[in-house]
């Protein structure tokens, strides 16, 4: 990896990963809104639940054309614009059949999913979702272009005004209905979770317009030997991307069948308001997948592919076990994030971020398959994963409620990350820093039981004992890469 590379693949992934953390953090605002403010933490659940739903529509409806338009556009970047204007008209049309589906049939499907009384939910998130799956595809386009700004500039765009909506749907609104009821008279407290569904649509739509110059790219057309070319390609990726993303929403999804009525919404809103905690993991490896997806396409097959796909994953653990040991050291703040009657949810927190590393490690092994397309193994290891995942919940939600999730998530992400691991190295071997990785491990595991032990409560002597225990594991990577830090160190005293 040349130092200009390097240098690019930092710039954009401090780009991206501002956005994606500034985004992330200014959505944590919601999360202390809606479970101070919610009527009842069932109500979190519902949310929690259809949510989860749009993620798996997401995907079905991009089908994998974001990796897919990155193939072929790097596998003849004089053409491209073919290539992104194709699959925008394919993503385009089922789109706009499933909005087409979803009005149709919203009764039956309203009925089988436990919202007959409230279709108005589906109905919203149904336009929602189908306008995310376009514009998935516009903000490939940018990425493609290296247009880190524009990029990170709608994300955050669309976060603040759906902050204000709820802020003012949440704190607002409820005042004003008390001082001004004859104009305010639209407003009901009955209507929480809808009004969290419309902040939504009222600002993914709008978003669609400033990609104006981005889709004038369709003039282009349709390449009909394009078409085939990328279902071929891209069928693998529906399904891995399908079991990928159950492996993060199914137990979501199901925990309503196994734990039927308000007890079920009680606990999956406990458990999805807990879980935001967690999702700091969840916020870096999307950062990392931004930045580093189109860099490797990029680079291709060489050997000196494999010595940065090796280098960035060792740095790509190291950081996600800081982050790890970070959160566990400030939970005794961090749970404030959410109303304390959620608090008893919190013992899945370190399960899921374990789980969200072992799915940042699965995407950085997943590349060995992608470049050599043969994506019909993500496919495979996915659903092994999957179906993993679905067991555990199916068999144990029932007796043991959230806390199976948990590790249902975890056992299936471990899965895919060691099928994978071994598969590539039998197909496209790359040599990774086995050693060096696993006593990270191993460090990071022994400092969190440490941190265990030091108690629950906010006070000044937990946090100071675990602000060094934190300490420990930093002064230890350093001094494992004192190497490169010496380096950098050199090239910054030049200057």
């Amino acid at each position: 990896m040349s130092s200009t590379q390097l240098k690019k693949l930092l710039s954009d992934s401090m780009i991206y990963g501002l956005s994606s953390i500034i985004g992330r953090f200014l959505n944590y605002l919601l999360v202390p809104l809606y479970t101070y403010t919610l009527v009842s933490s069932g109500n979190y659940g519902v949310v929690t639940n259809i949510y989860a739903y749009t993620a798996l529509l997401l995907v079905v409806l991009t089908f994998g054309m974001e990796t897919t338009f990155f193939y072929f556009a790097n596998k003849n970047r004089e053409r491209h614009e073919n290539a992104i204007s194709t699959a925008l008209y394919m993503v385009g049309s089922v789109a706009l059949l499933f909005i087409v589906a979803v009005s149709i049939f919203i009764g039956p499907i309203a009925s089988w999913l436990g919202y007959a009384d409230h279709p108005e939910y589906l109905r919203i998130m149904a336009i929602v979702v189908a306008f995310d799956a376009f514009q998935a595809l516009l903000f490939a386009y940018l990425r493609f272009q290296g247009r880190a700004w524009k990029f990170a500039s709608l994300k955050l765009l669309f976060i603040i005004g759906n902050i204000a909506l709820n802020l003012f749907f949440f704190v607002l609104a409820p005042h004003l209905a008390q001082s001004n009821p004859d104009i305010m008279h639209w407003y009901s407290v009955d209507k929480q979770v809808y009004y969290i569904f419309l902040s939504n649509l009222l600002c993914t739509v709008p978003i669609t317009l400033a990609f104006i110059p981005e889709l004038r790219v369709m003039r282009h057309g349709i390449d009909s030997s394009l078409v085939r070319q990328m279902l071929r390609y891209t069928w693998p990726l529906l399904i891995f991307g399908l079991v990928g993303i159950l492996n993060q929403v199914a137990d979501k999804i199901c925990y309503r069948f196994l734990v039927p009525g308000a007890e079920g919404d009680e606990q999956l809103g406990i458990y999805g308001a807990c879980v935001k905690i967690a999702m700091i993991m969840a916020m870096i490896t999307q950062a990392f997948r931004y930045a580093y997806e189109p860099f490797v396409f990029a680079q291709g097959q060489g050997k000196e592919s494999k010595e940065s796909q090796a280098l960035v994953m060792k740095y790509f653990i190291m950081f996600t076990l800081l982050a790890f040991l970070a959160v566990i050291a400030y939970m005794p703040l961090l749970k404030h994030i959410i109303a304390p009657r959620y608090w008893d949810g919190l013992r899945v927190v370190p399960i899921v971020m374990m789980a969200e590393i072992f799915m940042g490690i699965y995407f950085n092994l997943s590349f060995w398959y992608k470049l050599i397309a043969k994506t019909h193994w993500g496919a495979i290891i996915s659903a092994v994963g999957c179906a993993v995942l679905l067991a555990v919940n199916i068999v144990f939600v029932p007796r043991y409620g959230y806390m199976a999730c948990a590790w249902g998530g975890f056992f299936g992400y471990g899965v895919c990350m060691l099928l994978s691991y071994f598969l590539g190295q039998h197909y496209n071997p790359t040599h990774y820093q086995l050693g060096r990785i696993a006593a990270f491990f191993a460090l990071a595991l022994a400092l969190y039981s440490a941190m265990t032990l030091t108690g629950s409560d906010a006070t000044w002597k937990t946090l100071l004992l675990n602000t060094l225990i934190l300490a420990i594991y930093v002064a230890a990577v350093a001094y494992s890469e004192r190497e490169l830090l010496g380096k950098i160190k050199n090239k910054l005293t030049r200057r």
